[in-house]
Formats: C-alpha cells, structure tokens, sequence
C-alpha cells in the first residue's frame, strides 16, 4: 500500500510532459529543466514550463532531502485550432497539468482561466502545499482570435 502511496505521490496528472531542455546552472549539479506539454482539453495551445531541479550533492548539503524549490517560468503558445466548448468557465479555472515538487505536501500546478470578455486563455504555474500557501507564481495568455498568416509575398 505504501508503495502506490509513494507511486502516487510523483505522478503528474492532466498533461503529460516532454522534457525539450535541461541546462546546468552550477558546479553542483544543479538544473533548470523545460518541459512541453499540450493543454489536451483545447488543442492547438503548447506550453512550456520551467523549474528548478536539486541535485544529490545540494541536497545532501542543505538537508531538506524530498523537496524542490517551487518557482516556475511558464509560457504558451497558439499551435493549431483552437476549441473552448468543453472547457471549464469557473473563476477560479482548471488543472491542465501538476508534477510534485516534494515527496507528499508540494506540486507545481498549471490552471487554466477562460477570461472570455477579452477572449484570452491565462495559463496561471503555481505552487500548491498542503501546510502553507506559496506566493510564487508565472503566468501566459494566448488570445483567441484566429490570425491568419500573411499572404505568400506579403511583409
């Protein structure tokens, strides 16, 4: 039981995540990791989330073993057609993707808020904890006008 807990615990739910980049930041072995993932529930919309990750030699220095930091960048962009019938159109949005930041008590989560007077998709990335709330947010927005490309030949 134990074990599916755990198993549980670190799986990401929603969008499923490609990592695009890892790029090192220290002598430590210390990443910052870029992962892709599509918002399903729409198509046509593709993010890209980056995060901190720990390395062994940090956490063995600095304790706090099961943890990473929860900040986060996160930008998206229009990819193909896009359709909003099926989404959610409640203030405070829908869960598009979450991986956890820590072994039980933090994830870093997407959501997904139609502002649909100005016709925008706001993708919000936090961090959501069980004992204390984080401040530490990124967010993008995608509008909904449908821009055609510019005609061959044309500037």
């Amino acid at each position: 039981m134990r074990k599916l807990l755990l198993f549980l615990s670190v799986m990401p739910f929603g969008a499923f995540a490609e990592t695009v980049g890892e790029i090192g930041v220290d002598w430590v072995g210390n990443d910052i990791i870029i992962e892709s993932f599509e918002d399903t529930a729409v198509g046509g919309v593709t993010c890209h989330l980056a995060y901190f990750k720990r390395s062994v030699i940090d956490r063995l220095s600095k304790g706090n073993w099961f943890e990473d930091p929860s900040n986060s960048a996160i930008e998206c962009a229009q990819t193909g057609p896009i359709d909003i019938d099926d989404i959610s159109r409640a203030p405070d949005g829908e869960n598009v993707f979450s991986e956890s930041r820590s072994l039980i008590f933090k994830s870093l989560r997407v959501k997904r808020v139609l502002d649909e007077k100005n016709q925008v998709l706001i993708y919000l990335a936090h961090a959501n904890e069980v004992t204390e709330g984080s401040a530490k947010m990124a967010i993008a927005t995608v509008p909904l006008f449908n821009a055609a490309p510019p005609a061959p030949g044309q500037p």
